[in-house]
């Protein structure tokens, strides 16, 4: 039986100096210390745990490239659970573990207000005349991309393989209504004036361990940051970033409809694609929506047929299986059934969810009331400005763009952790205790009592550590010490075997 899908997203934003010249590393250090000042106290990230090198398949080849870990860069956990970070050149904001796809929307529309009040922090320290500036895309013209990545918590018992090779022909063609939209292409793909995806110029592998160069479609690294005997956790590249509530709803929830089917081996063999390297760029290339895609037994359909079919799968599979989105899955089937009959008929009624649909609406008419060729530097600058970060300046706040989530929720989730996974304990210590955690990360925290050793609390379970759990015992404790020693009791309302305190360093 399938598990439920613990969701999230990690989102490396582009970033800009205006009137004085930094690295990248160097503007993404102050934007995030300038947010990080306004803390009690800045809490580090525990490296322990990471290991990006672990590849799913068992070997790594001498030509795979698995991440650095940057640990001499800023790296901060917020008490929302979130963690906020300079990844390579850019200030990431990964957000907290989220039980449902609708709390993955919320929290990352809470990482964009981070970012805003980031940007007003780090702006009103500079000089007249200087600023940051950031942009919520995926490629800079440059031949320079950074992503969007998805986490979904998956069974061991589930084989890679199948995994692998099930989902591809998901990511492939899913683009259609969660892509983000760009002029022009990139990294030798063939000149087109206008694509529906910012990344599908730059993946040339099927699978790989890779996130930087020779991108893979299927990432391959084998970090679950939770109980390794028992998850995976599927680490998705694949994606764009959206502007889009909705698109950011469909990305999410549709992939994770088709994983909790994948589990439950009710994934046709037949839908699987024959040259899906290929196909990601000509779905992209395609925003008449009508090229097609070779499967294994030799069919051909369209990427709009194919998710057609991956509807009608997944309405079956809830039928019959249930929810594995706590809640969930009713909206995004009809969110989805919907978007897709809009590509069908009449793509412009999906310009209110559709990001690439809406940004085209832009570039044509201002193409055509100015007479601008394709590939002008007009419409590209017109193109980056819909993902501007800035309020006065950002064009997808104008495009009528339809919203899931209100402000007052996203202004709570910018501090306040979601209260159905182990996010609520990591966050609740952080606000309660910052001068006493020492460090976290994904799976435990590191606590200071003043002695000589440092206790670290594991929380291998993304689903243990909810306020349901530990929200009586976490109101009742009055110190770091008392919390330590109601973990160490089974007699303690909301204890785990996992959350046990254990020496640390």
């Amino acid at each position: 039986m399938a598990i439920l899908k613990v969701c999230g997203i990690e989102t490396e934003y582009g970033i800009v100096t205006r009137g004085f010249d930094v690295s990248p590393v160097t503007s993404s250090s102050m934007l995030i210390n300038a947010y990080a000042g306004s803390m009690r106290q800045k809490i580090g990230w525990d490296f322990l745990d990471e290991h990006p090198s672990v590849d799913a398949r068992g070997t790594v080849t001498e030509t795979s490239f698995p991440p650095e870990i940057e640990t001499h860069l800023v790296n901060a956990v917020l008490t929302n659970g979130a963690r906020y970070y300079v990844d390579h050149a850019h200030p990431e904001v990964s957000t907290p573990e989220c039980l449902t796809p609708r709390d993955v929307v919320l929290y990352d529309r809470a990482a964009e207000e981070i970012i805003l009040r980031s940007i007003a922090s780090v702006n009103a320290l500079l000089p007249d005349g200087q600023e940051i500036g950031t942009f919520k895309n995926n490629s800079d013209g440059k031949g320079n991309s950074y992503g969007c990545h998805e986490n979904y918590l998956v069974s061991r018992e589930l084989a890679f393989g199948r995994l692998a090779s099930h989902i591809t022909t998901h990511f492939v063609t899913r683009q259609i209504y969660c892509g983000a939209g760009k002029v022009g292409s990139e990294n030798g793909a063939p000149d087109v004036p206008f694509q529906i995806s910012q990344r599908a110029d730059f993946f040339e592998e099927e699978v790989g361990l890779e996130t930087t160069v020779k991108r893979p479609i299927v990432n391959t690294r084998d970090e679950p940051h939770c109980d390794p005997l028992k998850y995976r956790r599927l680490h998705v590249i694949v994606g764009d970033a959206n502007m889009s509530e909705v698109a950011t709803f469909l990305k999410v929830g549709t992939t994770a409809l088709i994983l909790a089917m994948i589990e439950d081996d009710q994934f046709p063999d037949w839908l699987t694609l024959r040259h899906p390297v290929a196909h990601i760029r000509s779905v992209s290339h395609d925003i008449s929506l009508t090229s097609t895609c070779e499967l294994q037994d030799g069919r051909t359909m369209s990427a709009l047929e194919i998710q057609e079919q991956l509807l009608g799968l997944c309405q079956r599979y809830v039928h019959r299986y249930g929810d594995p989105t706590s809640g969930d899955a009713d909206e995004i089937l009809r969110e989805w059934e919907s978007v897709l009959d809009c590509l069908k008929n009449n793509p412009e009624d999906a310009a209110d969810r559709v990001d690439w649909i809406a940004k085209r609406r832009v570039l044509e008419g201002f193409a055509l009331r100015h007479g601008v060729s394709p590939l002008s530097a007009q419409l590209r600058a017109i193109d980056l400005q819909y993902h501007d970060m800035r309020l006065d300046k950002c064009l997808a706040l104008r495009v009528g763009l339809r919203t899931l989530v209100s402000i007052e929720d996203v202004h709570r989730a910018v501090t306040n952790p979601p209260p159905d996974t182990r996010a609520y304990f990591r966050g609740t210590c952080l606000a309660r205790w910052p001068q006493n955690i020492v460090a976290a990360n994904w799976d435990s925290i590191v606590i200071d009592t003043g002695d000589e050793i440092l206790r670290r609390i594991p929380m291998m379970e993304p689903l243990k550590g909810t306020r349901a759990i530990v929200g009586e015992l976490l109101t009742a404790v009055n110190s770091v010490e008392d919390l330590l020693l109601s973990l160490g009791s089974a007699d303690t309302p909301g204890w785990d075997p996992l959350m046990t305190p254990e020496p640390g360093w």
